[in-house]
């Protein structure tokens, strides 16, 4: 079957693409954070190349604690397989070759931290009173995608819906159309409380100490704690959203809109990306703030990169992954390539690695997926134990927060972030509340006063958005 392939005029801001489609329930954005900043004539983000935009799947998965619901044009069902196996299932009968993209048609979504209750086996302590669905995700027949190197633009389908194909033309007319902004239209994003924190700063010492004697006991090499963030807010979330890719530019952003559920992800983080059989995973560990002044920002860029205990951190991270993606990749073929890379984002200083492999035959993108979720650089280590502490720990299930946003092709092409510096916003009528969370592994010879800072580092860019809209909340 022929790829349907039309050109569109291409804009450095894909936002004003995606304002087309961004009120309709399944609307994805995967966003590279590439929005010019008007006033130095440069990209957001150093990082990213595509965006890709898509909407109106035509078989949806939502996942609660016992079962998947699957709505296909035609029905509804459930089942209590696999998850993973479920997508698998359903993108088996539609492969196609690789082309140019990196995406033409696939699914798209997000699998939230608790999928993990799927694998193994944990005690459920922490609330579950937001009842986030573990995994939404939806199967896509046609896309918009944004090539920010080679600025072009172009809506492609394998055409496997067959209502693609019948409304193709309108479907390319509605990119074509001249825009006309419609925010003015919808309800202005704005807080109807303050932001409060799960953990003050004495529950996140308790939490930090009881990490220590864990790590002490031999339990666990290291743990990651977040705090959640949290605020009453009303109005249209996609303001919100192009908010904080003005402020904070990441190279894993998205926007995904199930309704009355929006997710709002600035990661900077990629999780496992495939292409071609080649498996790339691209852990942080590693963090401290920017600096309005260029000399101490430049101090605590260097500061980072020779810390013998930011680099220790990330190493048990690398080694972590290695195993983990080793699990389904070809024997020998699994190496850190990079380690300790500094990168820069508008709020913090990271360090990167960057650890390969090569899929072994038979082993699928979904495969990989299953065998390394969630991401080792958000639990810690030994994986299961420090879930399990995480969950004695944190007061709230974490939700979309520390899962995976992205894309399974049907190409069997692969890329997810890590869902950090994400926000979740629940509403009923544009009234509801936003969510977020911030964290930080800990070692033994991590310091308390430095790591619940290193949380309030990582939550800045969000917290900014928050304040922008909060409109002197009393």
């Amino acid at each position: 079957m022929t790829m349907l392939r039309y050109p569109l005029q291409y804009h450095h801001d894909s936002a004003l693409l995606f304002a087309r489609i961004a009120h309709q329930p399944w609307a994805i954005f995967l966003d590279s954070g590439q929005r010019l900043d008007t006033a130095t004539g440069m990209p957001g983000s150093q990082y990213g190349r595509y965006d890709i935009l898509v909407a109106d799947p035509f078989i949806t998965f939502t996942t609660d604690e016992q079962h998947t619901v699957i709505h296909t044009r035609e029905h509804r069902y459930t089942s209590s397989d696999d998850p993973f196996d479920l997508i698998k299932q359903a993108l088996s009968p539609y492969q196609a070759t690789a082309t140019d993209l990196p995406f033409s048609g696939g699914a798209i979504g997000y699998f939230g931290y608790d999928l993990a209750r799927k694998l193994e086996r944990l005690e459920s302590k922490a609330s579950n009173t937001d009842a986030i669905a573990p995994m939404q995700v939806g199967i896509y027949d046609w896309a918009v995608l944004v090539d920010h190197r080679n600025k072009t633009a172009c809506l492609v389908s394998h055409g496997f819906d067959p209502k693609t194909r019948e409304h193709w033309h309108t479907l390319c007319a509605s990119f074509d159309a001249v825009f006309l902004p419609h925010d003015a239209e919808r309800k202005a994003f704005k807080l109807d409380s303050q932001v409060a924190s799960n953990m003050d700063e004495a529950d996140y010492a308790a939490a930090f100490n009881k990490i220590q004697h864990y790590i002490q006991e031999g339990d666990c090499y290291q743990v990651n704690l977040a705090q959640r963030f949290s605020a009453q807010a009303s109005g249209d979330s996609w303001q919100a959203y192009q908010k904080l890719r003005e402020i904070s530019p990441a190279p894993f952003m998205s926007y995904m809109n199930f309704g009355n559920m929006h997710v709002l992800s600035g990661s900077p983080e990629r999780f496992l990306q495939v292409m071609d059989g080649n498996v790339e995973t691209r852990p942080i560990k590693g963090t401290r703030p920017r600096a309005l002044d260029p000399a101490l920002d430049a101090q605590y860029a260097q500061d980072l990169q020779t810390s013998l205990k930011d680099r220790a951190e990330n190493l048990m991270i690398v080694d972590l992954l290695r195993n983990d993606i080793g699990k389904n990749c070809e024997t020998g073929s699994v190496r850190a390539d990079k380690l300790f890379q500094l990168q820069s984002f508008a709020n913090v200083h990271h360090l990167v690695s960057i650890v390969t492999g090569r899929l072994q035959a038979g082993k699928t993108a979904l495969d990989l997926l299953r065998g390394c979720f969630p991401g080792g650089s958000i639990t810690g280590a030994p994986k299961l134990r420090s879930m399990q502490i995480i969950e004695e720990l944190e007061p709230h299930r974490r939700g979309v927060y520390c899962g995976a946003i992205g894309y399974i092709g049907f190409d069997g092409n692969m890329d997810t972030n890590i869902a950090i510096r994400s926000a979740v916003y629940l509403s009923h009528n544009d009234k509801g509340e936003i969510s977020f969370y911030a964290g930080g592994g800990i070692v033994a010879d991590s310091d308390l006063q430095k790591e619940y800072k290193e949380t309030l580092d990582k939550a800045s860019s969000m917290l900014k958005v928050m304040q922008y809209f909060s409109n002197n909340v009393s």
